[in-house]
């Protein structure tokens, strides 16, 4: 939109016609002006000047507006999508999310959730992509290219330090200014460098004292001058204290405003606390992007749910984990299997909260292995679904909206059941859930089996393995649990975190191999959560917390357990393939900007494969302390052959491994590692370049 536009509409607008672009409506369920019933938000509109309520509505897994009619495709959650670590099929992904706000009447899609995986007890981990900046970054910068090339805004999201749910409602988040430059705001610089979203969320938490969407120095100084955003922020739903400080800090939306809201603002105008000035910058602002949305112009017409679907199911399968496999997978056809666990049947799709779906269809691992027309033990599925016969409106709103599982005990088939499925059966598959979600956070508990679980996987470990039958877990989860205790007991173990709409058929392909799974984990799976370096997690007090300090600094996940020697259940990058990968040929060379690192990955066995090289930069010990290793770049191939190979090619920039001393970035002289592998502890290559001076950068 032309700045001779907005300044037309400005020099027209009254005051109170601005500040109603600026706040939003409230409720959009019972509102009169509301565009789209059931969408998370919308501004007021002004229709003497046809500027329309922009629409804003949910939607990390697929967009989601609380309407019976609405239906929409379920996407992976984006912590499956970081495990595909292929932006260019995450693209797709977002694509398809924007097609069908656009189609919608929506505006704004308040995604991708940029917090890092702090702890895995977080409760929106599912939601967001990674313990990695990097990975995180690249990942949601294709997830915003894609919203937007269908002509819809993406918002990023939460800004900044909003890795935990409890006391979520300004909770004080004490992070130094290092550890926030270099893990927690480098995924938003990377997103909005890169993609340009049309906007940002702040968050409810404060940092270091200061509520996040009333933070002058990290809306206006770090966001706008020195990135150089130039769309709108907007805040969280009810976040912050004082609407004067948030619009004048740089937070340009309150959502989701209400009559209250209007007349604080208005109020803070006419006493001056709010110059005009910055409300007309505010203003110019959200007019910049939101008259060029193509939601609100939409026609009426409905999405190609279809193709949508089929997107789904390939960002599914290749955010498939293969975290152990003992020559159990894949599966051959013919085999007789036998499927313990309710999940078989309550597969999750996703996680609850602003997170949720509103699919026209979920497809369950049961589903999916009798539509492939496998060799299920029907006896055993007849029990599990009697026992899930009395949830039948339970599992209608399960599939369809907010996935709040029924609680079912897993002692469905007692053990004689067990044994004598060993006898007609050539393998057990069991499957492990979990669902999590927005406003509060996983217990201890969370983490590890339950008694009944345990129970589970030692008797059909006990009745099968001992007759030589293999035993397969999946895991259909939304962050990492315990796996180190129970491991051993089976065969393999594939991680299909919470897939979408399209789950039990990306699960069943997976095992079969019709499909051969290529994620990487996003984040470390640690042993116990004795191990987890951010043990302030939770916050003080443990009551009711009003702060939690980040003591473990920037050693956040793999950092932290490859620097200081502790080993994890599985590292971060982890996961294996039906194939295997060489890699060779490595060569690097620098100039006066960046590193180019050339290497050649070749397939070297005997199915069709994808791999996910990775690289790494180890440093020279210098005056700033820094991690063992850290990724700087990544590649996945193209579906390779067996015996094809693929050159890959990756350049590093050298401020992109410079840290943060305070006041301006350093990358310190002396021999640097380039390690490339396929997973932070699995180095293939090793090479090095020598920087003869240090090099110093602004921000």
């Amino acid at each position: 939109m032309s700045q001779q536009i907005i300044e037309e509409l400005l020099s027209k607008l009254s005051i109170e016609e601005k500040v109603k672009i600026l706040v939003g409506i409230g409720d959009t369920t019972s509102s009169q002006l509301a565009r789209v019933p059931g969408a998370a938000g919308q501004t007021h509109p002004i229709e003497r000047l046809n500027i329309p309520g922009f629409v804003l509505a949910d939607g990390p897994a697929g967009v989601r507006i609380e309407n019976p009619a609405c239906r929409t495709t379920a996407f992976p959650v984006e912590v499956m999508l970081a495990s595909t670590w292929n932006p260019e099929l995450v693209e797709q992904v977002g694509k398809a999310m924007g097609e069908e706000a656009r189609i919608c009447g929506v505006d704004v899609l308040l995604a991708p959730a940029l917090n890092i995986h702090r702890h895995p007890l977080g409760g929106r981990n599912f939601e967001y992509f990674s313990e990695d900046p990097l990975l995180s970054g690249k990942i949601a910068s294709a997830y915003v290219r894609g919203v937007q090339s269908a002509g819809v805004g993406a918002c990023i999201k939460h800004f900044v330090g909003n890795e935990q749910e409890t006391g979520r409602w300004g909770l004080d988040t004490y992070v130094s200014e290092r550890a926030l430059r270099e893990i927690y705001l480098r995924p938003f610089e990377i997103a909005v460098k890169e993609a340009k979203p049309w906007s940002v969320m702040s968050a409810y938490n404060k940092i270091n004292g200061v509520h996040c969407s009333e933070n002058e120095w990290l809306l206006t100084r770090v966001l706008r001058e020195e990135w150089g955003f130039d769309g709108f922020v907007m805040t969280d739903w009810g976040a912050g204290e004082d609407v004067a400080r948030q619009i004048n800090a740089g937070n340009d939306v309150i959502m989701p405003g209400g009559q209250d809201k209007l007349e604080q603002v208005l109020k803070a105008v006419n006493e001056g606390k709010i110059p005009i000035e910055t409300i007309d910058r505010a203003v110019a602002r959200v007019l910049s992007k939101l008259l060029g949305s193509a939601g609100y112009k939409s026609t009426p017409g409905k999405p190609d749910l279809e193709a949508h679907a089929k997107i789904a199911y390939e960002a599914a399968v290749e955010g498939m984990v293969l975290l152990k496999n003992q020559g159990a997978l894949p599966i051959d056809r013919g085999k007789k299997i036998a499927f313990f666990g309710v999940g078989q049947i309550l597969t999750v799709k996703g996680g609850m909260g602003s997170g949720h779906t509103h699919p026209p269809y979920v497809s369950t691992i049961l589903d999916a292995a009798r539509g492939r027309s496998l060799a299920i033990d029907e006896e055993l599925a007849k029990k599990y679904a009697e026992a899930l016969s009395t949830y039948k409106e339970e599992l209608e709103i399960f599939y369809r909206d907010e996935p709040d599982k029924p609680s079912v005990s897993e002692d469905v088939v007692g053990e004689a059941d067990i044994y004598a499925s060993a006898q007609r059966n050539d393998l057990a598959v069991i499957v492990i859930t979990r669902v999590s979600g927005e406003g509060w956070d996983l217990a201890p508990e969370d983490f590890y089996l339950r008694d009944d679980e345990k129970w589970l996987i030692d008797t059909v470990s006990e009745a099968y393995r001992r007759i030589g039958k293999p035993v397969v877990a999946i895991l259909n989860i939304g962050t990492p649990i315990d796996v180190a205790s129970w491991r051993e007991k089976v065969d393999a173990i594939l991680l299909a975190w919470q897939p979408g709409q399209e789950a039990g058929r990306a699960i069943i392909d997976t095992l079969l191999g019709l499909v051969n799974p290529s994620g990487k984990l996003p984040t470390t799976f640690p042993k116990t959560l004795g191990d987890v370096p951010s043990w302030t997690f939770g916050g003080e007090p443990a009551d009711i917390p009003k702060s939690v300090t980040y003591e473990e600094d920037i050693y956040v996940g793999y950092r932290y357990y490859d620097t200081f020697g502790k080993e994890p259940a599985y590292e971060f990058g982890y996961g294996l393939s039906y194939t295997t990968f060489s890699y060779s040929d490595l060569s690097i060379e620098q100039d006066s900007e960046q590193v180019k690192v050339k290497f050649r990955v070749t397939n070297t066995g005997k199915m069709p494969g994808k791999e996910v090289a990775q690289v790494y930069v180890k440093p020279p010990k210098g005056k700033i302390d820094k991690p063992q290793k850290e990724l700087k770049a990544f590649k996945k191939t193209r579906l390779l052959q067996p015996g094809e190979h693929q050159d890959i090619v990756l350049t590093i920039g050298y401020k992109d491994m410079a840290s943060f001393n305070g006041k301006e970035w350093i990358l310190e002289k002396g021999a640097y590692k380039i390690l490339v592998g396929s997973s932070s502890r699995r180095i293939h290559l090793e090479g090095e370049f020598r920087l003869p001076e240090e090099k110093t950068f602004r921000n």
